[in-house]
């Protein structure tokens, strides 16, 4: 693996609680200030990817085992390193991910009761136990977080809705899941706490000034 250049940031959290958006607002922040960019996401990011996805979320799939479903997703993600976040790191390039292997250890790991010991020995053999310098975790409702979802997947005419049709007892174990991981690895995961997009946003540039000094030396990243 080439040495890495830049920073790697994810965006974790369950479903409808605001990821997409607030990675986009940093990468506007980070674009605006003439830093280079690469924003993706998982599952997908790749040609291959995108295929994989639609297996994974469309909501007309079925039959599909948990460990076939863990399966798929470390296939997505052993492509997107090696085509696109590794190449993308060693050019230079800050790279946000809206998901990764956090969200596979909450939601096969702990949603799926597969265990976290499977999915972080799948991520060291076959990801290069590559981890993110700086993991942005927020924090949300289950309930709204879902109704979050389902309707904006309702008013999109997505079928992109397996997961949100899991039970409320499933989302229960992502969210615990997700405040394990949170606990077990301080130093990496930081809780954004919920509130309004403008709060939210406010809150990630500030963690994102602190951990990466040398990005706002000369100017802060721009404020709404």
């Amino acid at each position: 693996m080439a040495p890495r250049r830049c920073i790697f940031i994810t965006f974790e959290g369950l479903d409808g609680c605001g990821k997409s958006t607030q990675l986009l607002h940093l990468q506007e922040a980070l674009g605006a200030r003439g830093i280079e960019v690469l924003s993706t996401r998982e599952p997908g990011g790749t040609k291959i990817g995108e295929s994989i996805r639609s297996i994974l979320l469309d909501s007309r799939t079925g039959g599909l085992s948990s460990l076939a479903e863990l399966g798929l997703m470390f296939a997505d993600r052993a492509q997107h390193v090696k085509e696109v976040i590794e190449p993308a790191l060693a050019s230079g390039k800050i790279v946000l991910c809206d998901r990764y292997t956090d969200s596979t250890e909450a939601y096969q790991g702990y949603g799926r009761e597969l265990g976290s010991e499977l999915v972080l020995s799948l991520h060291r053999e076959l990801c290069n136990d590559l981890w993110p310098d700086l993991t942005l975790l927020l924090e949300s409702d289950v309930n709204a977080s879902i109704a979050r979802a389902r309707s904006r997947n309702q008013k999109e005419d997505s079928s992109e809705g397996r997961f949100e049709n899991e039970s409320a007892a499933f989302f229960r174990r992502v969210h615990a899941g997700f405040e394990r991981i949170a606990q077990r690895e301080a130093s990496r995961v930081v809780r954004i706490r919920a509130g309004s997009i403008q709060k939210v946003e406010a809150a990630v540039r500030d963690v994102v000034e602190q951990r990466f000094p040398q990005f706002v030396r000369r100017t802060a990243l721009s404020r709404p």
